[in-house]
């Protein structure tokens, strides 16, 4: 049986696939730096050696689930670079409200560039209790999200 969110869809769009979940507020910086000097074009491992839950795992087209993000200012240009050689993530899902680190990089890659991340905050604590890695995710137009 599926569990239910409603949160505010920023970016809004529909999409399914699978959740990738980090209960601590997801380091942009850190997780993709090294990938970002590569360049590489078919996966994105996590650099962030300090969030356990994501460290080494494949972040290319993910559904990231996470409280917010944290970082330096270079985290805005971290989602746009992802995106600009093809590895960055599918949809944003915060529990709380969205940071201003990962609004603008989201908001200016949509704008300019025509990359729309899906993008959902509010979604509250219990979704951030709820959701665990590899759940299957289905995002609504309005900010609905189903996990099951």
């Amino acid at each position: 049986m599926a569990t239910t969110f409603k949160g505010r869809a920023l970016l809004p769009g529909n999409l399914e696939g699978e959740a990738l979940v980090s209960k601590q507020p997801f380091n942009l910086t850190g997780s993709y730096f090294e990938n970002m000097w590569a360049g590489n074009t078919t996966s994105a491992p996590c650099t962030d050696a300090n969030n356990e839950e994501l460290f080494k795992k494949d972040m290319n087209g993910a559904i990231m689930c996470t409280p917010q993000t944290v970082g330096s200012t270079m985290g805005a240009g971290a989602i746009m670079g992802m995106n600009e050689i093809g590895v960055g993530m599918q949809a944003y899902l915060f529990s709380s409200h969205i940071d201003s680190v990962s609004a603008c990089g989201l908001l200016i890659d949509d704008i300019w560039n025509g990359r729309r991340i899906i993008t959902v905050d509010l979604l509250g604590d219990e979704f951030m209790e709820t959701v665990k890695t590899g759940d299957p995710i289905k995002i609504m137009e309005d900010g609905t999200v189903e996990i099951g």
